[in-house]
Protein backbone atom coordinates (compact mmCIF):
# COMPACT_ATOMS: atom_id res chain seq x y z
CA UNK A 1 0.00 0.00 0.00
CA UNK A 2 1.42 3.37 -1.03
CA UNK A 3 1.68 5.95 1.75
CA UNK A 4 -0.30 9.11 0.97
CA UNK A 5 1.76 12.10 2.14
CA UNK A 6 -0.96 14.46 0.92
CA UNK A 7 -3.43 13.13 3.50
CA UNK A 8 -0.81 13.34 6.28
CA UNK A 9 -0.18 16.99 5.41
CA UNK A 10 -3.84 17.92 5.83
CA UNK A 11 -4.07 15.92 9.06
CA UNK A 12 -1.16 17.92 10.55
CA UNK A 13 -2.68 21.22 9.40
CA UNK A 14 -5.98 20.21 11.00
CA UNK A 15 -4.32 19.49 14.37
CA UNK A 16 -2.42 22.79 14.54
CA UNK A 17 -5.47 24.91 15.58
CA UNK A 18 -6.24 22.43 18.36
CA UNK A 19 -2.68 22.66 19.64
CA UNK A 20 -2.67 26.47 19.53
CA UNK A 21 -6.04 26.60 21.30
CA UNK A 22 -4.33 25.23 24.41
CA UNK A 23 -2.53 28.57 24.76
CA UNK A 24 -5.79 30.43 25.27
CA UNK A 25 -6.65 31.70 28.75
CA UNK A 26 -10.13 30.27 28.22
CA UNK A 27 -8.56 26.98 29.26
CA UNK A 28 -8.66 27.80 32.96
CA UNK A 29 -6.74 24.69 34.01
CA UNK A 30 -3.68 26.22 32.33
CA UNK A 31 -4.12 29.58 34.03
CA UNK A 32 -3.23 28.98 37.70
CA UNK A 33 -3.95 31.99 39.90
CA UNK A 34 -2.94 30.63 43.29
CA UNK A 35 -0.18 28.56 44.92
CA UNK A 36 -2.29 25.38 45.10
CA UNK A 37 -3.28 25.53 41.43
CA UNK A 38 0.31 26.44 40.49
CA UNK A 39 1.69 23.33 42.19
CA UNK A 40 -0.89 21.16 40.43
CA UNK A 41 -0.15 22.89 37.13
CA UNK A 42 3.56 22.10 37.60
CA UNK A 43 2.61 18.44 38.08
CA UNK A 44 0.66 18.51 34.81
CA UNK A 45 3.61 20.08 32.97
CA UNK A 46 6.10 17.61 34.46
CA UNK A 47 3.93 14.57 33.64
CA UNK A 48 3.23 15.83 30.13
CA UNK A 49 6.92 16.53 29.49
CA UNK A 50 7.98 13.09 30.65
CA UNK A 51 5.23 11.46 28.58
CA UNK A 52 6.38 13.48 25.55
CA UNK A 53 9.98 12.34 26.11
CA UNK A 54 8.68 8.76 25.96
CA UNK A 55 5.94 8.99 23.36
CA UNK A 56 7.68 11.11 20.71
CA UNK A 57 10.73 8.82 20.30
CA UNK A 58 8.43 5.78 20.30
CA UNK A 59 6.31 7.27 17.50
CA UNK A 60 9.43 8.19 15.54
CA UNK A 61 10.77 4.64 15.98
CA UNK A 62 7.42 3.26 14.87
CA UNK A 63 7.59 5.09 11.54
CA UNK A 64 11.30 4.28 11.14
CA UNK A 65 10.66 0.56 11.70
CA UNK A 66 7.64 0.54 9.39
CA UNK A 67 9.66 2.26 6.66
CA UNK A 68 12.92 0.35 7.24
CA UNK A 69 11.43 -3.12 7.41
CA UNK A 70 8.55 -2.76 4.97
CA UNK A 71 7.98 -5.63 2.58
CA UNK A 72 9.34 -4.45 -0.76
CA UNK A 73 11.44 -6.30 -3.34
CA UNK A 74 14.47 -4.03 -2.96
CA UNK A 75 14.47 -3.81 0.87
CA UNK A 76 17.97 -4.67 2.15
CA UNK A 77 17.06 -4.82 5.86
CA UNK A 78 18.52 -7.95 7.53
CA UNK A 79 16.11 -10.86 7.85
CA UNK A 80 16.56 -12.69 11.18
CA UNK A 81 13.73 -15.18 11.69
CA UNK A 82 15.51 -16.91 14.62
CA UNK A 83 15.98 -13.70 16.65
CA UNK A 84 14.30 -14.21 20.04
CA UNK A 85 15.65 -11.96 22.76
CA UNK A 86 17.94 -9.10 23.73
CA UNK A 87 19.03 -8.39 27.30
CA UNK A 88 19.74 -4.76 26.44
CA UNK A 89 16.30 -4.16 24.94
CA UNK A 90 14.60 -5.99 27.83
CA UNK A 91 16.40 -3.71 30.29
CA UNK A 92 15.35 -0.62 28.34
CA UNK A 93 11.64 -1.36 27.95
CA UNK A 94 11.25 -2.62 31.52
CA UNK A 95 13.82 -0.55 33.42
CA UNK A 96 13.06 2.87 31.97
CA UNK A 97 9.26 2.75 32.67
CA UNK A 98 9.91 1.53 36.23
CA UNK A 99 12.33 4.41 36.88
CA UNK A 100 9.97 6.98 35.37
CA UNK A 101 6.95 5.63 37.28
CA UNK A 102 8.87 5.65 40.57
CA UNK A 103 10.05 9.22 39.96
CA UNK A 104 6.55 10.46 39.14
CA UNK A 105 5.03 8.60 42.12
CA UNK A 106 7.50 10.09 44.60
CA UNK A 107 7.30 13.62 43.20
CA UNK A 108 3.49 13.54 42.92
CA UNK A 109 3.07 12.06 46.40
CA UNK A 110 5.23 14.77 47.99
CA UNK A 111 3.36 17.51 46.11
CA UNK A 112 -0.09 16.18 47.03
CA UNK A 113 0.74 15.75 50.72
CA UNK A 114 2.05 19.31 50.82
CA UNK A 115 -1.40 20.54 49.73
CA UNK A 116 -3.11 19.38 52.94
CA UNK A 117 -1.40 22.31 54.72
CA UNK A 118 -2.46 25.96 54.40
CA UNK A 119 -0.74 27.82 51.55
CA UNK A 120 2.09 30.03 52.84
CA UNK A 121 0.81 33.42 53.98
CA UNK A 122 1.30 35.96 56.75
CA UNK A 123 -2.48 36.29 57.08
CA UNK A 124 -4.76 34.14 59.20
CA UNK A 125 -6.82 31.64 57.16
CA UNK A 126 -10.62 31.59 57.04
CA UNK A 127 -12.99 28.64 56.82
CA UNK A 128 -15.98 28.29 54.52
CA UNK A 129 -18.37 25.34 54.74
CA UNK A 130 -19.65 24.03 51.41
CA UNK A 131 -22.71 21.83 50.85
CA UNK A 132 -23.53 20.46 47.41
CA UNK A 133 -27.25 20.17 46.72
CA UNK A 134 -29.47 19.31 43.74
CA UNK A 135 -28.46 21.38 41.66
CA UNK A 136 -26.78 24.21 43.50
CA UNK A 137 -24.01 25.05 45.96
CA UNK A 138 -24.50 26.39 49.49
CA UNK A 139 -21.65 28.30 51.16
CA UNK A 140 -21.68 29.06 54.90
CA UNK A 141 -19.20 31.29 56.73
CA UNK A 142 -18.90 30.02 60.35
CA UNK A 143 -16.89 33.07 61.47
CA UNK A 144 -18.88 35.73 59.63
CA UNK A 145 -22.24 33.93 60.16
CA UNK A 146 -23.46 34.64 56.60
CA UNK A 147 -24.35 32.29 53.74
CA UNK A 148 -24.55 32.37 49.94
CA UNK A 149 -25.85 30.16 47.15
CA UNK A 150 -24.02 29.63 43.85
CA UNK A 151 -21.30 32.18 44.60
CA UNK A 152 -18.66 32.63 47.27
CA UNK A 153 -16.65 35.70 48.18
CA UNK A 154 -13.14 35.37 49.63
CA UNK A 155 -10.37 37.79 50.57
CA UNK A 156 -7.51 37.77 48.04
CA UNK A 157 -4.15 36.68 49.38
CA UNK A 158 -5.71 34.86 52.34
CA UNK A 159 -5.64 31.04 52.69
CA UNK A 160 -9.17 29.63 52.58
CA UNK A 161 -10.11 26.23 53.92
CA UNK A 162 -13.21 24.80 52.26
CA UNK A 163 -14.90 22.10 54.35
CA UNK A 164 -17.07 20.08 51.98
CA UNK A 165 -20.06 17.82 52.36
CA UNK A 166 -23.20 16.89 50.41
CA UNK A 167 -26.90 16.84 51.24
CA UNK A 168 -27.63 15.28 47.86
CA UNK A 169 -25.83 12.78 45.60
CA UNK A 170 -22.03 12.81 45.68
CA UNK A 171 -20.40 15.57 43.67
CA UNK A 172 -16.98 17.10 43.03
CA UNK A 173 -16.03 20.67 43.96
CA UNK A 174 -13.72 22.27 41.40
CA UNK A 175 -12.18 25.74 41.02
CA UNK A 176 -9.55 25.03 38.33
CA UNK A 177 -7.71 28.37 38.52
CA UNK A 178 -7.29 28.09 42.30
CA UNK A 179 -7.20 24.38 43.17
CA UNK A 180 -7.94 20.87 42.01
CA UNK A 181 -11.05 18.81 42.62
CA UNK A 182 -12.32 17.53 45.96
CA UNK A 183 -15.31 15.24 46.40
CA UNK A 184 -18.39 16.22 48.38
CA UNK A 185 -19.94 13.14 50.00
CA UNK A 186 -22.95 12.74 52.30
CA UNK A 187 -21.92 12.08 55.88
CA UNK A 188 -18.34 13.23 55.36
CA UNK A 189 -16.48 16.54 55.72
CA UNK A 190 -13.63 16.78 53.21
CA UNK A 191 -11.11 19.63 53.18
CA UNK A 192 -9.58 21.69 50.40
CA UNK A 193 -7.18 24.63 50.72
CA UNK A 194 -7.06 27.45 48.18
CA UNK A 195 -5.62 30.95 47.94
CA UNK A 196 -6.21 33.56 45.24
CA UNK A 197 -3.08 35.55 44.46
CA UNK A 198 -5.04 38.53 43.19
CA UNK A 199 -8.62 39.88 43.08
CA UNK A 200 -10.85 38.50 40.36
CA UNK A 201 -13.80 36.28 39.59
CA UNK A 202 -12.92 32.62 39.14
CA UNK A 203 -14.97 29.85 37.54
CA UNK A 204 -16.21 27.07 39.81
CA UNK A 205 -18.20 23.98 38.93
CA UNK A 206 -19.44 20.59 40.01
CA UNK A 207 -17.30 18.09 38.14
CA UNK A 208 -19.37 15.00 38.94
CA UNK A 209 -22.49 13.82 37.13
CA UNK A 210 -25.35 14.18 39.61
CA UNK A 211 -28.57 14.01 37.68
CA UNK A 212 -30.63 15.78 35.07
CA UNK A 213 -29.45 19.39 35.67
CA UNK A 214 -25.93 18.78 36.91
CA UNK A 215 -24.58 21.14 34.21
CA UNK A 216 -26.16 24.05 36.14
CA UNK A 217 -23.99 23.40 39.19
CA UNK A 218 -21.68 26.33 38.52
CA UNK A 219 -20.61 29.07 40.88
CA UNK A 220 -18.36 32.13 41.00
CA UNK A 221 -15.47 32.55 43.39
CA UNK A 222 -15.09 36.30 43.88
CA UNK A 223 -11.72 37.26 45.37
CA UNK A 224 -11.41 40.85 46.58
CA UNK A 225 -9.14 42.85 48.87
CA UNK A 226 -9.59 42.25 52.61
CA UNK A 227 -11.22 45.64 53.17
CA UNK A 228 -13.76 45.05 50.39
CA UNK A 229 -14.46 41.58 51.77
CA UNK A 230 -15.13 43.00 55.24
CA UNK A 231 -17.44 45.63 53.75
CA UNK A 232 -19.28 42.94 51.81
CA UNK A 233 -19.89 40.98 55.02
CA UNK A 234 -21.24 44.10 56.76
CA UNK A 235 -23.53 44.84 53.81
CA UNK A 236 -24.86 41.27 53.77
CA UNK A 237 -25.58 41.36 57.52
CA UNK A 238 -27.42 44.66 57.15
CA UNK A 239 -29.48 43.99 54.03
CA UNK A 240 -29.86 40.25 53.28
CA UNK A 241 -32.66 38.10 54.74
CA UNK A 242 -31.89 35.26 57.18
CA UNK A 243 -31.89 31.65 56.06
CA UNK A 244 -34.31 29.73 58.27
CA UNK A 245 -34.60 25.95 58.51
CA UNK A 246 -37.69 26.15 56.32
CA UNK A 247 -35.80 28.18 53.72
CA UNK A 248 -32.97 25.63 53.75
CA UNK A 249 -35.46 22.83 53.11
CA UNK A 250 -36.78 24.80 50.12
CA UNK A 251 -33.28 25.34 48.74
CA UNK A 252 -32.46 21.68 49.28
CA UNK A 253 -35.21 20.50 46.93
CA UNK A 254 -33.98 19.42 43.47
CA UNK A 255 -34.00 22.59 41.36
CA UNK A 256 -31.69 25.18 39.86
CA UNK A 257 -31.17 28.53 41.54
CA UNK A 258 -29.86 32.03 40.98
CA UNK A 259 -27.27 33.55 43.30
CA UNK A 260 -28.68 34.10 46.79
CA UNK A 261 -27.35 35.81 49.92
CA UNK A 262 -28.35 35.36 53.57
CA UNK A 263 -27.45 37.40 56.64
CA UNK A 264 -27.55 34.36 58.92
CA UNK A 265 -28.31 30.65 59.00
CA UNK A 266 -29.34 28.08 61.64
CA UNK A 267 -26.57 27.44 64.14
CA UNK A 268 -24.49 24.28 63.53
CA UNK A 269 -26.55 23.46 60.42
CA UNK A 270 -23.48 22.22 58.53
CA UNK A 271 -22.48 19.86 61.34
CA UNK A 272 -26.10 18.68 61.58
CA UNK A 273 -26.11 17.88 57.85
CA UNK A 274 -22.90 15.88 58.12
CA UNK A 275 -24.07 13.90 61.17
CA UNK A 276 -27.56 13.32 59.72
CA UNK A 277 -26.21 11.79 56.52
CA UNK A 278 -23.55 9.83 58.40
CA UNK A 279 -26.26 8.35 60.61
CA UNK A 280 -28.42 7.49 57.60
CA UNK A 281 -25.43 5.81 55.96
CA UNK A 282 -24.80 3.67 59.04
CA UNK A 283 -28.49 2.72 59.19
CA UNK A 284 -28.44 1.63 55.54
CA UNK A 285 -25.32 -0.47 56.17
CA UNK A 286 -26.93 -2.04 59.23
CA UNK A 287 -30.14 -2.82 57.34
CA UNK A 288 -28.16 -4.31 54.46
CA UNK A 289 -26.34 -6.63 56.87
CA UNK A 290 -29.56 -7.65 58.56
CA UNK A 291 -31.22 -8.29 55.21
CA UNK A 292 -28.26 -10.35 54.03
CA UNK A 293 -28.12 -12.46 57.17
CA UNK A 294 -31.86 -13.08 57.00
CA UNK A 295 -31.61 -14.59 53.53
CA UNK A 296 -28.77 -16.95 54.37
Amino acid sequence: MKFNWHHLKWLIFGLIPLALAGCSKNYVVFNPSGPVAKKEFDLIVLSTTICAIIVIPVLILLFVIIFRYRDTPNNKAPYEPMWAESAVLEFIWWGVPIIITAFLAIYTGKAIFSLVKPPPSDKAPITIQVTSLDWKWLFQYPDQKVATVNYVEIPAGVPVQFVLTADAPMNSFWVPELAGQEYTMPGMAMRLWIKANKPGTYFGSGAQFSGEKFAHMRFDVVAKPQTDFNNWVKKVKANAPPMTKQKYEEIKQPSTSNQLTFSSYPSNSFETTVKKNARHGMMHMKNDKIGTSGTD
